[in-house]
């Protein structure tokens, strides 16, 4: 089971707690995996309970670390060991240069393991020059778990224990996983193993050393190769059974504190709010909700692998002036517009801009593109393989200003093409639009939204204090250059009359700043559903309103009851399914 974007941020809150926690076990003899499986996706193989717990019997004075394989220098180099860092304001700083410890066998891997008690013990309450020196060495290095166990334990009276094997088999995909993708939070370029789609399962079968782990695994990327494990470990569930292909995550909690929302999340998540409660309007006098404080949760909601949109439980006023818990489904619509006779340019299957976008995974981290004036979105293009071809993209902001142009090379194999112009912001709120362009004809053409701000720093948004969010980049220019000539190609309406209503809009604040926010919600997503998930209108079947049925049984709800995450007892082989 892939644990929930809320229990990960627990994890890393109480990070330092947990350690000692699991340390304290570790010395009292038990046999803990890396705190990594807390954090990321990873499932266990067909080798059953027993099987594992007669392996490690079997090994009991054996620690298992997978090593590099290369030469030592190479994997210094590589892993910067040779390099001072530092992490402040969540950012690991690379601060220049420094010396390895010398007269030791530098080594290292991966960071998944399985380590024996008396080692354990030996590294955490041992006083002697080796495990002082290292401990010192690794305070200030990049990714010290890569190589701090491997180097105390080969250089150590223990290294006969150690075993090149770390009883894991990893998805490994160097040319997808290698991009320097965490830029933007280290000063380093590494490389991360992919999760595990369908096609990439036959590694497992094709193991041959000992093998009981698999990483990584997530259902926000694919829940399909987790569901073929799952049957195979546990077979089919009964036929009919409900939200096996549905998968929900959640990304807020009350009890998390709005100051964990931003203010482009906040002012989002409070619309869909207000556009679910609308879509009730001419339902019944009963169906007339106000909202309460802020959202009391956000879940992200996907069935068969696809993004089905948001989930916000919002508490409110009924119009009997009770109180009620509703949770809206606000559904994502497709923006994109793809020509006729596209010739050579049949190979563009697809076109999205967003944030977030992760190379490896070749997706948008913020599902859905939510995003605000201070953000920095990137278009995205998915191609067929053929020709080589060059293809112009223009973006173009609400007030038909010609933000950015640039021509994007296709190369024959190419299946992705990226690029975040770097424009000026803050980006003018509205609907925006990014064409790809032959010869300057239209080939495809998608919108996305640029929200204006209902709140700042979670407050109301007042215009006299916050309205430079909201009015575009100094001089309407987005780069250096302008490219404002290449309107009449283009096509576009008058400047003037998009500037002028841009510059009205820039001054809302209030009731007319929400409807401007909700039109432009309204224009992407719609409300796929209302419900009530109160337990007293569950416990009735329905609430005061007869349009609204129960969320648990609703099945896109959160409340829904799902099988897949439903833990018994531990049984006598371990199991708890």
């Amino acid at each position: 089971m892939v644990a929930s974007s809320r229990v990960q941020r627990i994890f890393r809150r109480y990070k330092l707690a947990i350690a000692a926690a699991l340390t304290i076990l570790l010395i009292q003899g038990l046999v803990v995996w890396s705190l990594r499986s807390l954090e990321e996706g990873e499932a266990e193989l067909s080798r059953t309970n027993d099987e594992l717990v007669a392996f490690l019997s079997k090994h009991r004075d054996k620690n298992f670390l997978k090593s590099h394989g290369r030469e030592n220098a190479r994997f210094i180099k590589k892993q910067g060991l040779d390099r001072l860092f530092h992490e402040c304001d969540n950012h690991m700083w690379r601060l220049g240069e420094r010396g390895v410890p010398e007269g030791l066998e530098v080594s290292g891997g991966s960071d998944w393991f399985a380590l024996t008690r008396h080692f354990v013990d030996y590294v955490v309450t041992s006083q002697d020059a080796l495990v002082a020196g290292l401990k010192q060495f690794y305070t200030y290095a990049l990714l010290p778990a890569e190589s701090f166990f491997h180097t105390v334990l080969g250089n150590s009276h223990l290294c006969e224990t150690l075993v090149d094997n770390n009883l894991r088999v990893t998805n490994w995909n160097r040319k997808l996983g290698c991009k320097c993708q965490y830029k933007h939070i280290v000063d380093w370029c590494g490389c991360s193993p992919n999760d595990f789609k369908p096609p990439d399962l036959v590694r497992i079968q094709q193991l041959t050393r000992p093998t009981f782990f698999a990483r990584k695994f997530e259902s926000t990327v694919n829940q399909e190769a987790m569901d073929i494990l799952d049957t195979h470990l546990y077979g089919q569930y009964p036929p009919g059974t409900r939200a096996l292909k549905a998968y929900w995550e959640s990304v807020h909690e009350r009890e998390d504190g709005q100051n964990t929302l931003s203010d482009v999340q906040l002012t989002a998540y409070t619309s869909f709010t207000r556009l679910g409660l609308h879509s009730l309007q001419g339902k019944g006098a009963d169906c007339k909700f106000e909202p309460i404080g802020f959202p009391a949760s956000v879940h992200l909601y996907f069935y068969d692998d696809r993004f089905q949109g948001y989930l916000v439980k919002q508490e409110v006023q009924t119009a009997s002036g009770g109180r009620d818990t509703l949770e809206v489904w606000s559904v994502p619509q497709a923006p994109l517009q793809l020509e006729n006779n596209l010739r050579e340019f049949e190979r563009l299957k697809h076109l999205e801009v967003g944030t977030e976008w992760d190379p490896k995974e070749r997706i948008f981290r913020n599902f859905g593109g939510v995003m605000g004036p201070l953000d920095e979105p990137v278009a995205v293009q998915r191609w067929a393989r053929g020709p080589n071809l060059t293809a112009t993209v223009v973006w173009i902001d609400p007030a038909h200003v010609v933000a950015a142009s640039y021509d994007v090379g296709v190369e024959a194999e190419a299946e992705f093409t990226q690029y975040r112009p770097p424009l000026q912001r803050p980006l003018r709120p509205g609907v925006w639009h990014v064409r790809v362009l032959r010869l300057w004809e239209r080939m495809a053409e998608t919108r996305f939204l640029v929200t204006p701000l209902a709140y700042r720093t979670h407050q109301p948004f007042k215009t006299g204090e916050h309205g430079w969010l909201h009015a575009g980049p100094a001089g309407d220019l987005y780069l250096e250059q302008s490219f404002q000539q290449l309107s009449s190609v283009l096509r576009l309406p008058a400047l003037e009359a998009g500037l002028q209503e841009a510059r009205g809009h820039a001054q809302l604040q209030g009731a007319e700043l929400e409807a401007w926010v909700d039109g432009g919600f309204s224009s992407f997503w719609s409300a796929g559903g209302v419900c009530s998930s109160s337990s007293a209108a569950a416990a009735a079947g329905s609430s005061s309103c007869g349009a609204l049925g129960s969320c648990t049984e609703a099945s896109w709800s959160s409340m829904t009851p799902d099988p897949k995450a439903e833990l018994g007892p531990i049984k006598s082989d371990g199991r708890i399914r």
